[in-house]
């Protein structure tokens, strides 16, 4: 960067870095490629960071370019490619029946019964993003199909972000910025709703 070079080699540039630091690396990627028109390429294993700080990605699997896209058409609706890299979370099999309103409801036992925009009849896997689920006290007035009433079972700090596992009859993982964690005095044992969209549901 100081040489004000066209391009940018990185491979895996917040390894084993601290949250604060990995923050001011990933700004002065995004300030090179922002303001001096650096072209970046970069290499990492955090799922997370690929998604954000990206225009295009690339999946690499066993040597081979295996997807080729936007991080949104690679990350907002993963393909098996993916799946097979990436530690999805809110995996869910079940049977999947169509609905008269156009959408389809999945029941993947323990009483637990999830709608979504997928068409598809029968045996299916889907999954839930962590950050696309909305987290709160109370139910909330929404037009999203899904709503489910849980209990808290295990915090996970993650610096600015936590993650929560909650017990909804499945276990569900969200992800909620830690200021919301203190705002809504949540801990461990708190009672809580769980709200996501039918279209927040994608097939594995």
């Amino acid at each position: 960067m100081v040489l004000d070079a066209e391009l940018l080699l990185l491979d895996e540039p917040t390894a084993n870095l601290d949250p604060r630091n990995v923050s001011i690396i990933e700004e002065a990627i995004s300030h090179a490629n922002r303001e001096f028109d650096t072209t970046v390429v970069m290499a990492t294993h955090n799922m997370f960071q690929a998604e954000n700080i990206t225009k295009r990605a690339a999946l690499l699997l066993e040597g081979t370019l295996a997807e080729i896209g936007t991080a949104h058409e690679i990350f907002r609706a993963p393909s098996k490619h993916l799946a097979s890299f990436a530690r999805l979370e809110n995996v869910f099999s079940g049977t999947s029946m169509f609905l008269k309103e156009g959408t389809s409801l999945i029941d993947i036992e323990s009483g637990v019964q999830i709608e979504t925009t997928l068409r598809k009849h029968g045996k299916v896997t889907v999954f839930v993003r962590p950050e696309d689920i909305i987290l709160s006290r109370k139910p909330i007035n929404s037009s999203a199909r899904n709503i489910f009433k849980g209990r808290i079972v295990g915090i996970s700090d993650l610096g600015p972000v936590v993650r929560l596992r909650v017990d909804a009859g499945k276990k569900f993982v969200i992800q909620i910025t830690k200021r919301s964690l203190v705002e809504m005095q949540l801990n461990v044992d708190s009672e809580v709703f769980l709200t996501f969209k039918a279209s927040s549901v994608h097939l594995v």
